[in-house]
């Protein structure tokens, strides 16, 4: 059935350019009141550590992370699944202030940094490209640095890109055990940074596709997936601009939950996003490249078939003034009595296009 939808779109023109997809990137708008529904089941993880000792749970109740706050250890509690009262619990425990407990709980905002009530918030989304419908797809999530925390809220617990973080703090002494939880907010911040060149390396394979495609044979399909990267392109710049933006903010911040050995490594994060930037920006215009491509191949495909059908009128020409000579409804023409008439007009008819063949290649017009 599924492989009956994929052929059926092509039959409808409207259907092969995604206008659904359109709609999906138009619709963010922060003046609507989007309410989030609350997720079922919520995956709630703690990892409290220090140098020589870690302590992970999975936790079953959103207080059971309570325990953790003012332990004298580095605490990084993971949420998996949004709910509104679990985020207002927590935020009220660990001192987040309720503008950030709503930036939590909203939809579609913008990736920002807040530096409220010695919190260090940085909201910003995931990214992961879907190979089967080739889209990228989007997952905001909330990071939120303390004294001694890491907070983080994410809305799908099967998209994750943190298992090397976790696998680094089960080694004893590792960089990542030794340092603070500013330290573990600059690892989470460089995996997803990182994760962006992933999606990027992706999406441009599959525009080198598209580009083979369009030089070999452009049609109406190469259109529609132009149109259809270019709209992937829009989200992935109005994912990674913001960001650029959002480690700046965190380089030049004067907080003192940001330890100045700890800046160094921000700053090459700063130098990744902006790495990530400029190539979204190649991608752009790749894609408008590509586009005015498409828009010659079939302008010379145009041209010609125009030429063909002129050199056809061309060639045509003489025997229709010839024929339209004879046919006249007069009673004296010349040689039209003449028994060698006809063989003369036809043979007139085929002379002439063979000479302006012979002059039309010498000309090189074709």
């Amino acid at each position: 059935m599924t492989r009956a939808r994929r052929y059926i779109r092509y039959l409808v023109p409207f259907s092969l350019f995604g206008t659904h997809r359109t709609r999906q990137i138009l619709t963010a708008n922060p003046v609507a009141e989007l309410k989030r529904k609350d997720v079922e089941k919520v995956a709630i993880t703690a990892y409290d550590y220090n140098a020589n000792n870690l302590n992970s749970a999975i936790l079953d109740r959103i207080e059971d992370s309570f325990q953790f706050k003012g332990n004298n250890r580095t605490t990084w509690i993971n949420v998996d699944g949004i709910r509104v009262a679990d985020v207002e619990k927590l935020a009220a425990h660990f001192g987040i202030h309720a503008l950030l407990a709503e930036d939590i709980v909203s939809m579609n905002q913008r990736p920002k940094m807040d530096d409220v009530d010695d919190v260090l918030f940085c909201l910003l989304n995931m990214l992961y490209f879907n190979e089967k419908s080739n889209c990228v797809e989007q997952e905001q999530i909330s990071i939120a640095l303390g004294k001694d925390f890491v907070i983080t809220f994410q809305e799908d617990p099967q998209k994750d890109v943190f298992n090397p973080i976790r696998d680094k703090l089960r080694i004893n002494n590792s960089k990542l055990r030794q340092r603070g939880p500013d330290y573990l907010c600059y690892s989470m911040l460089d995996l997803i940074v990182d994760n962006y060149f992933y999606v990027m390396e992706k999406l441009g394979d599959r525009i080198e596709q598209v580009e083979e495609e369009v030089i070999r044979k452009s049609n109406t399909h190469s259109l529609a997936r132009i149109n259809h990267f270019r709209k992937e392109l829009i989200v992935l710049k109005r994912n990674i601009a913001p960001v650029r933006d959002l480690i700046g903010g965190i380089v030049r911040s004067e907080s003192e939950l940001l330890e100045e050995r700890t800046l160094k490594y921000f700053k090459d994060v700063h130098d990744h996003i902006i790495q990530a930037h400029d190539l979204s920006e190649n991608y752009r215009d790749v894609m408008i490249s590509m586009q005015d491509l498409y828009i010659n191949n079939v302008n010379l495909r145009m041209n010609e078939v125009m030429k063909v059908m002129a050199i056809v009128t061309c060639l045509l020409a003489p025997a229709t003034v010839i024929g339209g000579i004879f046919g006249m409804n007069f009673d004296v023409i010349p040689t039209i009595h003449n028994e060698w008439g006809f063989f003369i007009a036809v043979g007139l008819m085929l002379l002439i296009p063979v000479w302006m063949l012979f002059m039309f290649k010498k000309r090189g017009w074709f």
